[in-house]
């Protein structure tokens, strides 16, 4: 089956099975490995990536849903100043990330600040939900998606809140 989709801004069409899933088609025909195929199950959040605007774990996405649809990886999103806001709170707020779970924490965040940029202590930790992986004091967590929405206040409209 010919399945034509947005990735990372792209236009593109795969040739692909029924039973294909997005971390496979991400990971075998496009090269990208920022996607980590781990669990495979959805439950660790190591193949998250932005779907139509949402964090979603790409181990539970069917090659069939993606028709039409926009998709964003770490290698898409990290071409972007919004990447380099997170980094730069990430860098400063001196969170420890072991690696395997960097993407999801990464896109997650993208998503948080794009859906309310005056989050609740409560609202930020239950978007972290879906990512397993615990190498990160979610104090830090905290303190870094808020630092990242000041970075992004500032380079958007040059101040402080």
């Amino acid at each position: 089956m010919t399945i034509g989709f947005i990735l990372n801004g792209e236009d593109v069409t795969v040739d692909t099975g029924a039973a294909s899933r997005l971390v496979d088609i991400l990971r075998n025909t496009f090269g990208l490995s920022g996607t980590k195929k781990s669990c495979c199950c959805g439950n660790c959040g190591a193949c998250s990536v932005i779907f139509n605007g949402y964090v979603a774990k790409a181990c539970l996405i069917p090659a069939f849903k993606i028709k039409e649809r926009e998709i964003i990886t770490i290698e898409g999103f990290s071409q972007t100043d919004e990447y380099h806001d997170i980094i730069r709170a990430f860098t400063e707020t001196e969170i420890e990330s072991c690696g395997f779970c960097a993407t999801g924490k990464i896109l997650t965040t993208e998503v948080l600040l794009n859906k309310n940029h005056r989050m609740s202590r409560e609202e930020i930790l239950a978007g972290f939900e879906g990512i397993k992986c615990r190498c990160t004091d979610p104090h830090r967590l905290v303190q870094m998606v808020m630092a990242a929405t000041e970075y992004r206040r500032q380079r958007l409209y040059g101040r402080s809140s």
